[in-house]
């Protein structure tokens, strides 16, 4: 399990603004390498409580060794799933509320660097995708194989935001009736042949939108990214705080609105004499912008580049 290394992103960020306490709950809901939770872990230790969740067993038992070397005094407790079930999740875990929330989006190095789990389109791997085998029998290869021709233009197009998602939709059909596509590799070649060879000089590499679609399509990561978030607010104390580090536009847009929402108060028409909606505001939004990595970090961990954190804090609710 030693393979299952992490480096992570906006460390120093997560920590100043989640600023954990000894005695607090603290939960990441996206475990990885455990990179953030351990030093979630040592502020929170010895008598408070370090959750992580995570959906890939590798990344679960390689947290569980990290913790027992680098934070032995930590209580913990590990539970295999998608933050998407967090409520059964936190129900499982038998806490009353959590004080610091984590969710740190997208794949984790490891799965990235591994071949054989299909989400590099550097190597040859079977069109897999899935960051749990057992809980999703829905593979890229499948999407790939089995969706017509305008479901595949569609999640290009909204997922990857790719500008050729028509022209490699078809070209994914037509290819695919000659033989299945099942390689990742295979896939690559189809996309660049897809693409005009002056779009291809530009951009970064011709199939990252096309993966990185593909990725959020087997792993319904938009629903639990908006069913996560809400389940948060809810768990979250009083004071609790939430943290969320995005990678792309449509992530970081779904939290951004349901930040926005949940700090809303009122909403009915300004001449109604009296409040009728009954909304008041759940959530502070402490972040009007995205915190973004530093130079320093950029260059340490190009995979940095993309991240955009988010924060808000939980309100008292109790007298509304």
């Amino acid at each position: 399990m030693e393979e299952f290394k992490h480096v992570p992103v906006l460390l120093d960020e997560v920590l100043q603004q989640l600023d954990p306490q000894p005695g607090e709950t603290v939960c990441d809901c996206t475990l990885g390498g455990a990179g953030h939770s351990v030093e979630l872990a040592r502020r929170v230790a010895p008598t408070g409580l370090s959750i992580g969740i995570d959906q890939d067993d590798s990344a679960l038992e390689a947290a569980r060794q990290r913790f027992a070397r680098e934070v032995p005094q930590a209580r913990h407790e590990f539970l295999k799933g998608n933050f998407g079930d967090l409520d059964d999740l936190l129900v499982q875990a038998e806490v009353p509320g959590v004080d610091c929330f984590l969710f740190d989006l997208g794949v984790s190095s490891p799965q990235l660097d591994r071949a054989d789990r299909g989400f590099s389109y550097n190597e040859d791997a079977p069109l897999d995708m899935r960051m749990d085998f057992t809980g999703n029998d829905l593979t890229a290869a499948r999407v790939v194989n089995e969706y017509d021709e305008k479901d595949l233009t569609r999640i290009l197009r909204v997922y990857g935001d790719e500008r050729h998602a028509a022209g490699i939709a078809r070209m994914i059909v037509r290819e695919r009736q000659k033989a299945p596509i099942e390689t990742t590799l295979q896939l690559v070649d189809v996309v660049k042949r897809a693409i005009p060879a002056k779009d291809r000089r530009h951009g970064g590499h011709p199939a990252r939108k096309t993966f990185q679609a593909l990725r959020i399509e087997v792993n319904h990561e938009l629903d639990a990214l908006d069913h996560g978030l809400r389940a948060a607010v809810r768990w979250a104390n009083t004071g609790g705080r939430i943290c969320v580090i995005s990678y792309h536009s449509l992530e970081d847009r779904i939290v951004k609105h349901v930040f926005h929402e949940m700090s809303q108060g009122c909403i009915c028409p300004p001449d109604l004499p009296v409040c009728v909606c009954g909304r008041v505001p759940i959530v502070e939004v402490l972040t009007r912008k995205p915190i973004v990595a530093q130079a320093e970090e950029l260059q340490r961990n190009p995979r940095s580049r993309s991240a955009l954190m988010r924060v808000a804090r939980k309100l008292d609710v109790t007298s509304a």
